[in-house]
């Protein structure tokens, strides 16, 4: 541990102190006695700062061709990659994560400001033919301005590379408004940035909570697209926000994500993917294998192992190389975590694992919270509708594929859903019935890569796509161009 430092936004190129010169303390949940700084809690005031910046450097940077863009991508990549072990340690020791993880959450930056680099050559339009002599006919991909980036806590470097790496190739300027409990990775991403020589105002980062300055970013007339991750309730009021201003808008919102595991599954990899989906990030992702839908035949074999597996996980700080499963972000998810596990009770579903805070040793310095099974769960329980966002997964039983398939949609949200067979017309059926918009064959619901498209249905997302090249149609209009060389008059759809 090292005395907290104070940190700043970074505007137009500067690292300035907030307009109101208030900062927020960030803490390591693992060990409350760690603070690794105080980081601004910006206001309105910091955001018009900011968007004037990104707006003024908009005029020169929508001009920059797309390649020299990406080369700067690129650099920032390898940046990246050469800090990828300090970056990770401070992810950490900011939000929890196990340091494998944290490697893994820069690495998923790294590769996107590779993908999207590649980009900076392939922002393709098309070419077609004309229903009228001596015309020319083609499309081309234009930026739209500004773009308004809020990003989560539980991918603090990843998320804002998904949005950041397309905007910038698309020709935008960037205002990054990351949450307040992870700032210290957004502030490395910006660092990154800075150095591998972003002109300034292309980028600019600004800290603090959702109400002081995640709004005003949102609610500003010349943010022209807004790209917000988080939870549905405050993903519905940023789109209504951001419709009545004609916004882009991307939300990419919460899961409640199920596993299928049928009688003919492969037991121990499906108890593996389980484990690794229900816990990993101690179950904080939106993609997180929440619920367990598996058929009668096999039902008590796999929870036995399930729990068995489950009950050796070894908690405690994501630093330790012995650790599986770190901490919960906050005092708040742990008591939500906690009201979660008695409204289970109160339902009829069977506590069979955990369902306390763990506080044994250096834990009891930190936000933990004991790996949770429940069973017995039937499928309109809360605990079995509701994203919860903790090391809590709810055990279902099921008749078989139809059964199966029917609890798996029958939430609210329809992010990641997976299913376990060796049978390939049940697993085919599956991808195809399943309402989410990832699924998985003998893998869990968590594991997604850059190269495609990322999103869900439902309450899990609004028809856009992070990742992949359909995040591209966020970050740019379709122009279509005509070209008319014929040197009369020629009135479509008349004079064919």
């Amino acid at each position: 541990m090292t005395a907290p430092r104070t940190f700043h936004n970074f505007i137009a190129g500067r690292w300035e102190p907030p307009a109101a010169g208030q900062y927020l303390e960030n803490i390591n949940p693992a060990n409350q006695e760690d603070r690794l700084g105080y980081f601004p809690a910006s206001g309105p005031e910091d955001i018009q700062r900011a968007i004037t910046a990104a707006a003024e450097a908009y005029r020169s940077w929508r001009l920059t061709p797309p390649p020299r863009r990406a080369e700067i991508l690129f650099a920032a990549g390898n940046i990246l990659k050469a800090r990828k072990a300090d970056f990770a340690r401070d992810m950490t020791r900011e939000m929890g994560k196990v340091l494998l993880e944290a490697g893994g959450d820069v690495q998923e930056a790294i590769d996107m400001l590779f993908f999207m680099a590649g980009e900076g050559r392939r922002l393709y339009g098309q070419t077609t033919t004309s229903e009228l002599p001596d015309k020319l006919c083609m499309t081309t991909r234009v930026p739209l301005g500004v773009a308004g980036l809020i990003t989560p806590w539980n991918f603090p470097m990843a998320i804002p590379s998904w949005k950041t790496a397309p905007a910038l190739i698309c020709g935008n300027t960037v205002v990054l408004k990351p949450a307040e409990d992870a700032p210290l990775s957004a502030l490395n991403w910006a660092h990154a940035l800075e150095e591998a020589g972003l002109p300034a105002g292309v980028f600019n980062l600004v800290m603090g909570d959702g109400e002081h300055a995640g709004a005003p970013l949102v609610r500003h007339p010349h943010t022209a697209i807004v790209s917000f991750t988080g939870s549905s309730e405050v993903g519905r009021e940023v789109g209504r926000e951001a419709a009545a201003q004609f916004k882009h808008c991307n939300l990419e919102m919460g899961g409640k994500n199920a596993i299928l595991v049928l009688d003919d599954a492969p037991l121990e990899l499906a108890l593996e993917g389980a484990i690794w989906g229900g816990f990993g990030t101690s179950g904080q992702r939106c993609t997180a294998s929440s619920r367990l839908i598996v058929a009668k035949g096999i039902y008590k074999r796999f929870l036995d192992g399930f729990l068995d597996q489950a009950r050796r996980l070894r908690l405690g700080d994501g630093l330790d190389s012995g650790t599986q499963v770190g901490p919960v972000i906050n005092a708040a998810q742990l008591e939500k975590i906690e009201t979660y596990v008695r409204i289970g009770q109160q339902e009829g579903a069977r506590l069979r694992l955990g369902g306390h805070r763990y506080i044994q040793g250096a834990c009891a310095r930190g936000w933990f919270f004991e790996p949770t099974v429940f069973a017995e769960v039937s499928p309109r329980m809360r605990i079995a509708q509701e994203e919860i966002f903790g090391p809590v997964v709810s055990v279902l039983p099921c008749e078989g594929l139809e059964d199966g398939l029917e609890m798996a949609n029958g939430t609210g949200y329809g992010l990641s859903a997976s299913i376990y067979t060796q049978n390939l017309n049940a697993a085919l059926r599956a991808q195809r019935e399943l309402a989410a918009g990832i699924v998985y064959i003998n893998a869990p619901t968590i594991g997604a890569e850059v190269h495609l498209p990322f999103g869900g249905v439902k309450h899990s997302g609004n028809g856009h796509r992070e990742s992949g090249l359909a995040t591209l149609d966020v970050y740019s209009e379709w122009k279509t161009v005509y070209v008319d060389f014929s040197g009369r008059l020629q009135r479509a759809q008349i004079d064919t």
